[in-house]
């Protein structure tokens, strides 16, 4: 079967058509995938019923797999985050953010398989944050050169949305002793390809460091607002059984809450990165 990367957007995106996800990966498969994902930052698969021991191993072929302290998981399957309108306020996904930022190491890749979505409504958006960095201005790029910028779990996980058991609160706990505030640089240099990003994303972003309060509150709203900007982005209307996949450190994403009282079912498994650098002479 041949393998064939249609491109879907000239900022990020691309449907890839010749792969079978349920099947073992091949060296090569698997080499063309990683090709296409740092061309395009984000690959679609259609028609990928894949089991959660199938996503698992799918994953796996590219990194080891992260666990998120919050939220639930999938039955039989702990290494697959579970995303259940059902079971789970998703309120924080209806935001523009780049996955588990609060972590040192935050995730190189997500993948999501689609389980079951909405008749309609319930599409994501993914925005490039390279393409966002290079449309700025040479006078921000060199003002935003060297900046860091603190990440906090709690923003966009409040004690009061969840935590409402002892056990709940337990767990709560747990998670924010075990990911207190940390800082990454504004501006990352992608490990790979040494494209430059803006690495600051609504969902954990607090403040700049090394700006004053209303300065950094100032930068990072006008940042979060160009990064959304329909050209630097694309939208994906989910069937049941697609497959996407993110680079996570050069991405950001917006899951829109738009479909309620509908039920939308997601897996995903988070591929464990590397701590966020900026090179000033890549």
């Amino acid at each position: 079967m041949t393998v064939n990367v249609l491109p879907v957007s000239p900022a990020l995106g691309a449907q890839i058509t010749g792969i079978d996800l349920t099947q073992p990966l091949s060296d090569h498969d698997q080499q063309t995938i990683e090709q296409a994902l740092l061309a395009h930052q984000v690959l679609f698969f259609r028609n990928q019923n894949l089991t959660p021991a199938e996503h698992v191993g799918f994953a796996s072929r590219f990194g080891g797999l992260h666990r998120h302290p919050i939220y639930p998981s999938v039955e039989q399957a702990p290494d697959l985050l579970l995303i259940d309108t059902a079971l789970t306020d998703l309120r924080d996904n209806a935001i523009w953010h780049t996955d588990v930022t609060f972590l040192a190491a935050p995730a190189m890749g997500s993948i999501l398989a689609a389980k079951v979505v909405p008749a309609y409504g319930g599409d994501t958006l993914w925005s490039s944050s390279s393409a966002a960095f290079e449309a700025l201005s040479p006078a921000m790029q060199n003002l935003l050169q060297g900046l860091t910028a603190t990440h906090e779990l709690v923003k966009s996980f409040p004690i009061d949305r969840f935590a409402s058991t002892p056990q709940e609160v337990l767990r709560y706990e747990k998670a924010k002793a075990d990911h207190p505030p940390l800082s990454h640089p504004v501006i990352r240099t992608h490990p790979v390809s040494g494209r430059k990003g803006l690495f600051i994303n609504e969902g954990f972003t607090t403040r700049i460091n090394e700006l004053s309060p209303r300065e950094s509150d100032t930068i990072l709203a006008l940042l979060f607002n160009h990064i959304s900007r329909p050209e630097f982005t694309i939208r994906w209307q989910w069937q049941a059984n697609d497959v996407a996949f993110w680079d996570n450190r050069i991405t950001q994403h917006y899951a829109v809450d738009d479909y309620r009282p509908q039920r939308r079912v997601m897996h995903r498994a988070t591929i464990l990165g590397d701590v966020p650098v900026y090179d000033a002479t890549a």
